[in-house]
């Protein structure tokens, strides 16, 4: 469900807005000059819409729109293929996720929302508040990137442009340019089309940017940074079960869990998860040592068939499983970080023969889904968490990026990389939503241009090609609205 307070401030806001601007325009008084005000700043008021023009970018726009006229024929020519191409793909792609969608709807144990290609994201409920200037800023960014190439597309197709403006809507920001309807309606419709895929091409250009970036970004940060040595830790919340003395702390480089090494944040993901699915490692312990550190306990099962043997109060000894040379299991209650902390990692006792010395591989008897992980940061002390895996990525930042200097912050690569995922993201997104077909989006009148410069041979009557251009607009809103309220369903209700 979406979050009470965030509702009520949104909900809230904009009551406020528009009862001072009703107020305003309805004052005897005050109304001429308020209006005065807001036309002579651009601005123009709405419920849930605020929006801003200005002509002082007119003269730069024209100046983008006048370089290299040749360059930009081309430029645009080939915006013009992706944009036709693109309404095509945001066709199949939105039907893929609707099927998927509905999937997961019907499922009695759903998959992850994360599964699906495209996701309604709502902030505060799936995006978190912490991302939430990486989010307003990207999407704020491919807005206008987006705006910028209708506006050069219409100036290198002789459209005159008006002015260019930023708006938002409920929380989500955007832009706009302004063009002269007139000239659009005038010139053919291939020009039409350059003009109208001009945005999502954009857009796609500034993903794949997004992508170059962010792939070589260990070679830009290269000479302040260094990596494949680690995992630095950026990030520990208090919640956290690598909180606490012998845990991690900020500054912290992982190398190891267990037997998997680590070299960057890719490798702790994918050795967590590797860790969660594999059954549970062992160690290997001498045999003198263990008869050592070993002490008698009642052995019992738990309610989900695993076997515990120390005492419930115990908050540094574990139940511990091995096979002795009859191959009887046996258990036995150790003090974990004295059994374990410099143990080679081991699944038989096979592993553990070395050296002609008699040890055995002892496994960590802990419940369904728990598992014991030692975490190597060196130099401090192995870190023994107990517990889901998962617990551990979803509580501990780290990043691939070690400072070559101290005076370097851990946290400005990490600023980069998030921001290039989500302009990579929304600037995608942004290009598939206006591709559509849909009503008040690009992709209606990229459609419709479409139409008139493939079909007016075909299809004679201009009525009868703008009622094929309708019915398909149809199916393509019904397609977004009902993968937009699904959507926005399996995020706030389910």
């Amino acid at each position: 469900m979406i979050p009470i307070p965030v509702a009520v401030c949104v909900l809230g806001g904009w009551c406020v807005i528009y009862l001072a601007d009703t107020l305003l325009k309805s004052s005897s008084s005050l109304k001429a000059s308020y209006e005065d005000w807001l036309m002579s700043y651009g601005l123009s008021v709405s419920p849930f819409h605020v929006r801003w023009q200005t002509g002082l970018f007119n003269r730069q726009f024209y100046n983008w729109g006048r370089w290299k006229p040749r360059f930009l024929y081309l430029w645009f020519s080939i915006g013009m293929v992706f944009g036709i191409a693109a309404m095509f793909g945001s066709i199949i792609l939105l039907g893929k996720t609707l099927i998927q969608t509905l999937t997961q709807m019907l499922s009695e144990a759903p998959t992850a929302q994360n599964d699906r290609m495209l996701q309604v994201v709502v902030p505060g409920v799936n995006l978190p508040v912490s991302q939430l200037t990486y989010f307003f800023t990207a999407i704020l960014i491919s807005g206008v990137i987006h705006e910028v190439g209708h506006g050069v597309a219409a100036i290198r197709e002789q459209v005159r442009f008006n002015g260019f403006g930023i708006f938002i809507f409920i929380v989500y920001p955007g832009a706009f340019v302004d063009l002269f309807t007139t000239h659009l309606q005038l010139i053919s419709p291939v020009q039409q089309l350059r003009i109208f895929c001009a945005g999502v091409w954009h857009n796609f250009v500034l993903g794949v940017a997004g992508l170059v970036v962010l792939f070589l970004l260990p070679a830009i940060l290269f000479p302040f940074y260094y990596t494949g040595v680690g995992a630095l830790v950026t990030e520990i919340t208090e919640d956290s079960p690598a909180n606490g003395p012998r845990g991690l702390f900020v500054g912290d480089l992982v190398t190891n869990l267990q037997d998997c090494s680590v070299h960057n944040v890719e490798d702790w993901n994918s050795c967590l998860g590797e860790l969660s699915q594999k059954p549970q490692t062992g160690y290997c312990i001498n045999a003198a040592v263990l008869q050592q550190l070993s002490f008698p306990a009642r052995v019992y099962r738990r309610l989900d068939g695993t076997v515990e043997c120390c005492s419930n109060n115990s908050l540094t000894d574990i139940c511990f499983s091995y096979s002795n040379n009859l191959n009887s299991h046996q258990y036995t209650c150790l003090p974990a970080r004295k059994a374990i902390e410099s143990s080679q990692v081991c699944r038989t006792n096979t592993d553990c023969q070395k050296n002609f010395v008699p040890s055995f591989c002892v496994i960590p008897s802990v419940e369904n889904q728990t598992k014991l992980i030692r975490v190597k940061h060196p130099p401090q002390v192995d870190m023994l968490f107990v517990g889901h895996p998962m617990h551990l990525q979803y509580t501990v930042s780290l990043s691939s990026f070690v400072p070559r200097h101290n005076f370097l912050s851990i946290d400005l690569p990490v600023v980069i990389e998030t921001f290039c995922k989500y302009l990579i993201s929304l600037s995608g997104a942004l290009a598939v939503i206006n591709a559509v077909p849909c009503f008040a989006l690009d992709g209606q009148w990229i459609l419709n241009s479409f139409l008139e410069a493939t079909l007016s041979s075909l299809i004679v009557e201009k009525q009868n090609r703008e009622l094929v251009g309708f019915l398909i607009l149809l199916a393509g809103s019904a397609l977004l609205a009902a993968n937009v309220a699904l959507g926005l369903w399996m995020v706030t209700a389910r």
